[in-house]
């Protein structure tokens, strides 16, 4: 695989589908680039907690970095759920760029909408359960079990 391979720039254009895993929530994401199955994955973890989100909120941007795509995509989630337990403020409206340089690295921006402004069930965690990122022949895929 070339540096042309991995790196890439994503807005939610990914697509996900939540899906039912004993009794945790799974998110399965696919995209043209990495980037749009993060924000995809993002964006699924949103759906994960509520079904509508107010347009409220403030942007606000952060970046993590992993030595392998698995756990970049487990650090880009759980630094999630830390802003949203900290800030106190769901992220949604998801923007993720991934990229190679000597390690993987996410540059995400979100929209914080006030935890209070929606219904929500809450999401405790991120697991390594069953978790695959993978090139397919029609662009990128990621499963991800989310512990409710």
């Amino acid at each position: 695989m070339d540096d042309s391979d991995r790196g890439d720039g994503g807005r939610t254009a990914g697509r996900f589908e939540l899906r039912r895993h004993t009794a945790d929530v799974a998110v399965e994401a696919t995209g043209d680039s990495l980037g749009e199955v993060f924000a995809a994955a993002g964006a699924g973890f949103t759906a994960a907690h509520c079904e509508t989100v107010p347009a409220t909120g403030e942007r606000f941007g952060f970046g993590v970095g992993a030595d392998s795509r698995e756990a970049l995509l487990f650090d880009y989630l759980d630094e999630l759920v830390y802003r949203r337990d900290a800030d106190g403020a769901l992220p949604t409206d998801h923007e993720v760029t991934v990229h190679w340089n000597g390690t993987w690295v996410a540059e995400a921006y979100a929209r914080g909408v006030p935890v209070d402004a929606v219904d929500a069930r809450e999401i405790k965690a991120v697991t390594y359960s069953e978790m695959t990122v993978e090139e397919t022949d029609d662009g990128w895929r990621c499963y991800v079990v989310l512990d409710v």
